[in-house]
């Protein structure tokens, strides 16, 4: 019995050594997507250290983010795989198409009482929201969340004019995750700064966001790490893949400066909708 004693001792005191060894700021990505998953996060210090952040891409603009006890769901759109997201503490919603706006996976997804920040111009649509202007910042359930303009340069239909959309700046787990919606590179997506990590969209709609333009933005502003996100209009639309979608990434991906890394994830299923069981 002393001898198991003192051996079940020595596994305890290895356990936490091992806890306490350095881990370099790693990204990794859990993809929620048929069935694939990566496990993963942005971590600080070591597994299970205040200060991880998790990143699950979910479908097209849809994003879970889990950091400091807290959820917080970006665009929850009823085409992902829902039943692998998890309750939100908080849930933001960047302009009011279905795939940004879907009140049936704000409900789903919703704990009881968590707030629901959105654009005035998307309140009609879900009422029991909170709205958040272009510029502001608010701390809701304990995340800190900063709305920035989201708007064409290009002009043109579709449109989305200043003021009518958010993008995100949400600091979770000391680090600053940037979410930037359905915009062009203004200025004051320009100006943002000290981002860890940041979802940017491209292949808009009249030839916004080409691959160039969008690496171009985010070579001003300089993130730590980058997503292309919002980039298969195609599919959103009418489940059809787009067909160039690995070549647009491909350029994106080498028009980034040096030191900024590149993070790809499963955002969308491969097939069509139909083949696939997926309603529009």
């Amino acid at each position: 019995m002393r001898r198991a004693s003192r051996v079940q001792s020595e596994i305890r005191k290895k356990d936490l050594v091992y806890k306490r060894i350095p881990f370099p700021r790693v990204l990794r990505v859990s993809s929620c997507l048929r069935g694939s998953v990566v496990l993963g996060a942005l971590l600080s210090t070591g597994v299970g250290a205040a200060g991880d952040v998790v990143i699950t891409p979910l479908v097209h603009s849809s994003v879970q983010i889990e950091g400091d006890g807290k959820v917080v769901q970006i665009d929850p759109w009823s085409r992902a795989d829902l039943s692998r997201a998890k309750p939100a503490d908080l849930i933001l919603v960047t302009d009011d198409p279905i795939h940004h706006l879907d009140p049936k996976a704000i409900e789903r997804l919703r704990k009881p009482g968590a707030p629901v920040l959105l654009p005035a111009a998307s309140h009609a649509k879900f009422a029991d929201g909170t709205t958040i202007a272009n510029g502001e910042t608010k701390t809701v359930a304990g995340v800190a969340v900063q709305a920035v303009a989201a708007y064409d340069i290009k002009p043109g239909e579709p449109s989305h004019p200043k003021g009518k959309a958010n993008g995100y700046v949400v600091t979770l787990g000391g680090k600053r995750i940037y979410f930037a919606g359905v915009t062009e590179c203004v200025p004051e997506v320009r100006a943002l700064g000290d981002i860890d990590v940041a979802f940017v969209p491209m292949n808009l709609p009249l030839e916004r966001m080409t691959p160039p333009a969008a690496a171009e933005c985010v070579n001003a502003f300089k993130p730590k790490a980058v997503y292309l996100y919002h980039y298969d209009q195609s599919w959103a639309g009418s489940g059809t893949p787009m067909p160039n979608r690995a070549e647009t990434i491909d350029a994106f991906r080498k028009a980034l400066a040096p030191g900024i890394e590149f993070r790809d994830a499963a955002w969308y299923p491969t097939g069509r909708n139909e083949e696939l069981g997926i309603k529009n």
